[in-house]
């Protein structure tokens, strides 16, 4: 992985966790309503591991977001 790569997870990785924040949700929560593993949700958002599209757009829809919000950069 190259260095803008770990840039581009990390960031998503920040703006997952601030839209949860700010939505007052949990990981087990987020998890819960993206149909997503809670271990999975914590690993995205420590930058650990990339989401596929798939989950992408369930952790949106969790979020009731947009994309463009998780994927700013």
């Amino acid at each position: 992985m190259t260095n803008e790569d770990r840039k581009i997870v990390s960031q998503f990785a920040l703006n997952m966790k601030a839209c949860r924040e700010a939505k007052g949700i949990s990981q087990e929560k987020l998890a819960e309503y993206a149909n997503l593993h809670r271990t999975y949700i914590g690993s995205i958002e420590r930058a650990e591991k990339i989401p596929s599209l798939v989950s992408v757009v369930k952790i949106s829809k969790a979020l009731n977001i947009s994309i463009l919000d998780l994927i700013n950069y």
